[in-house]
C-alpha cells in the first residue's frame, strides 16, 4: 500500500543533511553545507506547519552520523514522507581558487539551481516520485530555475522538473516510507550562495515546497508501481 493514499493528517520528516563532524561541501565563502541545510530546514518546518502539515526534524543537533538511522528514525516518529535537505556542490576539477576574507577557497559560477533525487530501491518509489515532481513543478511556477548538471551522472526520473534517480543514496534506499532528497542550490556559485542565505528567498522557496507537499499528501494518487 502506498503511504500517500492514506486519509487524515500526514507527517513530514525533514532530515538536515550531513553533520557537525562531517559538514559536507564548503561554500565559495567558507560556510559549511550543514549550516545551509540546518537553516533551510528551520524555515521549511514552519512553512509546512502553517499549512496544517505536522513535521518532525531529524538530525537537528548534527550528530546523527548514520544515514541508515535517519529514515528509521523518521518512520519510528510516525512520518509519512521523508525529505532530506541538502545544498549542491561542483566537482573538484571544475573549481577555481580565489581568496575570500583572507582564506584560500574555491568556487564555480558555471552551475546554479535546485534539483531533486529519488531512489528506485525505495519500495515507495511511485509516491516518492509523485511528490518530487509536484515540488519541482511548483518551484518552477514560482520562478526558481533548476540545474541540470546532475544529469551528467544521474539519470532523469523527470527531466522537465529536474528529478533524478540516485538509487544508492543511503538515506533514500533505506527508507520504507516515501523519500526524496532536495538540493536547494549550488553553494559553490558565488551569486547563488548569497541568494541561498537570503531569508526572504528561503521563505519563498520553503513556501513553494510546503504547498507542493501539502497538495501531494492530500490529493496525490500515484498511477502505479
Amino acid at each position: 500500500m502506498l503511504h500517500l493514499c492514506a486519509a487524515g493528517a500526514q507527517t513530514v520528516a525533514i532530515d538536515i543533511g550531513h553533520t557537525l563532524a562531517a559538514p559536507g561541501a564548503i561554500s565559495a565563502r567558507g560556510r559549511s553545507e550543514f549550516e545551509f541545510n540546518r537553516d533551510f530546514a528551520r524555515v521549511l518546518v514552519p512553512a509546512l506547519n502553517a499549512l496544517g502539515v505536522p513535521t518532525v526534524l531529524i538530525n537537528p543537533d548534527g550528530d546523527i552520523a548514520s544515514l541508515r538511522d535517519r529514515p528509521q528514525q523518521a518512520a519510528a516518529m510516525g512520518a509519512d514522507l521523508l525529505i532530506a535537505v541538502h545544498h549542491d556542490s561542483v566537482s573538484a576539477f571544475e573549481l577555481t581558487p580565489w581568496i575570500w576574507a583572507g582564506q584560500v577557497l574555491d568556487y564555480s559560477d558555471t552551475f546554479a539551481g535546485h534539483s531533486i533525487f529519488v531512489s528506485r530501491e525505495n519500495p515507495q518509489l511511485p509516491a516518492s516520485l509523485l511528490c518530487a515532481r509536484v515540488i519541482g513543478a511548483r518551484l518552477q511556477r514560482l520562478g526558481f530555475e533548476p540545474t541540470h548538471k546532475n544529469a551528467r551522472r544521474r539519470a532523469y526520473a523527470d527531466e522537465t522538473h529536474a528529478v533524478h534517480y540516485y538509487d544508492g543514496l543511503a538515506v533514500l534506499r533505506h527508507a520504507r516510507i516515501p523519500a526524496l532528497l532536495f538540493e536547494a542550490g549550488v553553494i559553490k556559485n558565488r551569486d547563488e550562495e548569497l541568494l541561498l542565505r537570503d531569508p526572504l528567498r528561503q521563505a519563498r522557496m520553503a513556501d513553494g515546497i510546503a504547498t507542493a507537499i501539502a497538495a501531494c499528501l492530500r490529493n496525490g494518487a500515484p498511477a502505479g508501481p
